[in-house]
């Protein structure tokens, strides 16, 4: 089973729960990378989180931001990378760029 596959029939599972629930994908990717486009992140309302976007901060970051979806509904577009100091913060300091798009699923 691939990996996209388990990611989306957990999301589904949340929502069969009750949870809101919100999917990040790597929409784009520049440089060194720690995910390929199309990686997935699927996070629920408590935080509970599978699947990998990018790892270590980025990820939490990501994470925030999905649960930030999860609550008002806007769709965000993440942008990570050396060339701004967020990235520094957040640990992406391999010389890579990622660009990732939060959507809450209904």
């Amino acid at each position: 089973m691939s990996d996209t596959l388990e990611i989306l029939e957990q999301a589904a599972r949340w929502r069969e729960e009750g949870s809101g629930v919100a999917l990040a994908t790597v929409t784009k990717t520049w440089g060194s990378a720690p995910r390929p486009v199309g990686a997935k992140l699927a996070v629920n309302g408590a935080g509970a989180m599978v699947g990998s976007v990018s790892g270590g901060c980025v990820e939490g970051a990501v994470v925030e931001a999905a649960r930030a979806v999860i609550r008002d509904g806007k769709p965000r577009l993440l942008d990570f990378g050396v060339s701004n100091e967020e990235a520094w913060e957040v640990g992406l300091a391999c010389g890579g760029k990622i660009e990732i798009f939060v959507e809450r699923v209904a």
